[in-house]
This record gives structure tokens, sequence and C-alpha cells, in this order.
């Protein structure tokens, strides 16, 4: 069941304003009060104590319930981070085979024109040596014509 997301926002608002330094003072004034009420006999100090401690057995009640909700709250939002982060890992992965299969073709295309240097360079000498054996034969029907 799906809680409502204004009871969230409320639970959430009341714990955070729970541990505030405002709500120890706020707690403080109340307590001071309350002994004030029961040392002035404007109530009797029993039915102070009675009325202290069912408060704050209630103020306990729901602020438990209260942390709980925010518990529950903090929990659901870490599985869907860890779920965002499962899948950001999956992408990484699948990235990271990506790049692989980059770096393999950048090793086949290094490859391949080392490959065409080493053939360019056998190609010149052969022109190199038709080269030499034209001038010689140039030469040769040279020396024949004279």
């Amino acid at each position: 069941m799906k809680t409502p997301k204004r009871i969230i926002n409320t639970a959430l608002a009341v714990t955070r304003a729970i541990g505030s330094p405002a709500s120890i003072a706020i707690h403080t004034i109340i307590f001071i009060a309350a002994f004030l009420l029961a040392y002035t006999e404007f109530i009797t100090f029993d039915r102070m104590l009675l009325l202290l401690t069912t408060i704050v057995s209630l103020e306990a009640i729901y602020l438990s319930l209260f942390i709980q909700m925010t518990i529950n709250y903090t929990t659901e939002s870490l599985e869907e981070v860890s779920e965002d982060i499962e899948e950001m890992q999956e992408d990484i992965g699948e990235i990271q085979e990506d790049v692989d299969e980059l770096q393999e073709d950048v090793e086949d295309i290094a490859e391949e024109d080392e490959e065409e240097k080493r053939a360019e360079e056998a190609e010149k000498v052969r022109f190199d040596d038709i080269k030499r054996d034209l001038q010689k034969l140039i030469a040769d029907v040279e020396k024949l014509r004279e």
C-alpha cells in the first residue's frame, strides 16, 4: 500500500523538527511550565505528573511512528538509488565493451596501415630497381648507338 505523499512529507518534517535545537528549547519550556504550575499549586503535583506522563507517552508513540515512516521512506529511496546504480553499472559495462571493440578496430586499422606502408616501401624498392634497370638499358642502348 502506497502511503500518501502528504503523510510522508509530514513524517519527514516532524522528524527533522523534533531533532532541532528549537524542539529542545520548546520541550524544556513545557517541562519547566508544568513544574511551575504544580509549584504554584495551580494544579496538583500528581495531576501534573499524570498529564505530563500522558503527553510524553503519546508524543513518544507518534514520534516512533514518524521515525519508522521516515526509515521506510529512506529505505525505498535507497532501493531506488541502488537500482539506478545497477543500471549505471550495466551501462558502464556496455560502454566498456564498446570501448574494447573500438580499441580492437583501432589496432586493426594500425596494423593495416603498417602493412600498407610496408607494401608501399616494397613497391618503391621495385620501382627503384626498375628505374636502375631502365637507366642501365638506356646507357647500354646509347653505347650501342655510338
